[in-house]
């Protein structure tokens, strides 16, 4: 399978098309790149590049990209509506085909580095990269934008970069990071009052206590109220329904949506989701796709052509995907006979009056799957963020701090995803119990496997959680995550006596 990585940079110009042209040039000029889509906005006055490729080829195109940009774009002059601190904005880098989350995070630093050195400008790591707690948050870092940074970045130590100099010239700072796929997406209002356009993005950002996986402003745009947004997880939180709630808060004001844009590319899955929402296709199979049928036959490999599993990954020679990634695979497996016994009990006259209660089962189990799987890579990620951390870090007097500090995070992190699976593994193995208790009875002994895979996935996630916290040399940093962990603990062993009586009830066994 031939590796594949997304790059989205961000550009601080659109209204310089001979700019722009020179920019993507550049990115062309590396041949194990391809472009797939370049759109500018004049009012934000930026333009945002899509190009896909290699490891090796996204990496030198982002370079030659952030080059040209810094000797085009001057930021002393630059205005637009969308927040900015550098002619390259931000540098993103997203895992698409045979690529770990830790390679694109390696990619992310390897660039720092070299922009920092080489350019001469301030870099910041954000998102999976970040080696600051804080960091991860886009928003955090380009607060007060390049006017407000140029006044702190020699004085203030938090405003430190990772890499290059402690100043601001004219093009300013660059961020860049490693994330999963990310949507941008801007909703119009009929309304020219941008007041009611921040007052719905408020009501809808995550930071303000709206939707997760929401990030959103009020802006005005050709004369017209916008709520501009990244949706950072499509799957946690689908895209119809952050359009129905910005519909319904618009309500509210007297306005309504007007027409809403993309601003780059989009998964077809998200686009698919939201059709299936609005349709009401419940019972929807992705395989009822007509394309996706003709594109899996058309492609389709030979029989000793299969690609590589995780099962294959796990027994290779590699320190990743190991422990934590199988404790959340195992997770998944457990979630995934969940689903299935919940949807051998839909639609069963002698089980009906706990139909209500299996379809949202299966609903809740499927979102646990998914979000377990994902945790198989965020996982081995972790941990090949801490290694790079280790060898990246060169230990000397002036940057002794900086590499604990990046250590104890990163180390946090790696021991944060397994706590995540086995609280998620807890909440899989409480669905199994409600299963094992109501569900159609030819399927128990699925249930109880289950049951055993959630139980089999806290025990191994836990080992990881553990491992982790007792290589600090200051412990007590993960004292809050062993205590949690515990507790969890002694849920599970709560939860499996439940079960054996269940079991010995109606399986007698």
């Amino acid at each position: 399978m031939t590796q594949l990585i997304e790059c989205i940079p961000n550009f601080s110009d659109a209204r310089r098309p001979e700019v722009i042209d020179q920019i993507v040039a550049a990115i062309q000029s590396v041949g194990e790149v391809k472009l797939l889509d370049r759109s500018s906005d004049l009012d934000h006055n930026r333009t945002v590049v899509t190009f896909v490729g290699t490891p090796a080829g996204v990496e030198e195109a982002a370079f030659r990209a952030i080059k040209t940009a810094s000797e085009l774009i001057d930021l002393n002059v630059h205005t637009g509506a969308h927040p900015r601190m550098g002619a390259t904005d931000v540098v993103p880098f997203v895992p698409l085909s045979d690529v770990t989350m830790g390679e694109c995070i390696a990619i992310a630093q390897r660039l720092g580095q070299r922009v920092g050195s080489e350019l001469s400008l301030p870099v910041y790591l954000y998102e999976a990269a970040a080696t600051r707690p804080e960091h991860v948050n886009l928003e955090y870092i380009r607060r007060g934008q390049y006017e407000g940074l140029k006044s702190e970045i020699e004085s203030d130590p938090n405003r430190k970069p990772d890499f290059g100099p402690s100043k601001l010239g004219t093009a300013g700072a660059t961020v860049i990071g490693a994330r999963n796929p990310l949507i941008a997406f801007n909703v119009y209002l009929t309304t020219d009052d941008v007041g009611i356009a921040k007052k719905i993005a408020k009501a809808v950002r995550q930071s303000s206590g709206g939707l997760r996986y929401v990030k959103g402003l009020g802006l005005l745009v050709d004369g017209r109220a916008q709520v501009s947004m990244n949706l950072t997880n499509f799957r946690e939180t689908p895209i119809a329904r952050v359009v129905e709630i910005i519909r319904r808060e618009a309500e509210r004001y007297g306005v309504g949506i007007h027409h809403s844009e993309l601003v780059g590319l989009i998964p077809q899955d998200a686009l698919v989701d939201a059709a299936v929402w609005y349709t009401q296709l419940d019972q929807f199979d992705k395989q009822q796709i007509l394309e996706a049928r003709l594109f899996q036959t058309t492609t389709s490999q030979p029989s000793n052509l299969q690609p590589a599993t995780i099962l294959d990954e796990l027994a290779a020679p590699t320190p990743t995907p190991g422990g934590g990634s199988a404790a959340a695979y195992a997770g998944a497996m457990g979630a995934g006979l969940v689903a299935m016994v919940a949807g051998l009990t839909i639609g069963k006259k002698k089980y009906a009056e706990v139909e209500a209660e299996m379809q949202a089962i299966r609903a809740v189990a499927e979102n646990l799957r998914a979000e377990l799987t994902q945790a198989v890579g965020d996982d081995a990620a972790s941990f090949e963020v801490l290694m790079a951390t280790f060898k990246l870090l060169k230990e000397t007097e002036d940057q002794k701090d900086t590499r604990n500090n990046a250590i104890v995070n990163a180390t946090l992190n790696a021991a944060h995803i397994p706590l995540h699976v086995s609280s998620a593994a807890i909440k899989v193995m409480e669905l199994a119990l409600k299963c094992a208790q109501h569900a159609n009875l030819n399927a128990i002994s699925d249930s109880m496997s289950g049951f055993a895979m959630a139980r089999a996935a806290l025990t191994a996630a836990g080992y990881n959680v553990r491992i982790n916290i007792n290589s600090l040399e200051d412990k007590s940093a993960g004292d809050r995550m062993l205590i949690e962990l515990a507790e969890l603990e002694e849920e599970a062993d709560k939860l499996e006596k439940q079960i054996r009586a269940i079991m010995k009830e109606r399986g007698g066994i």
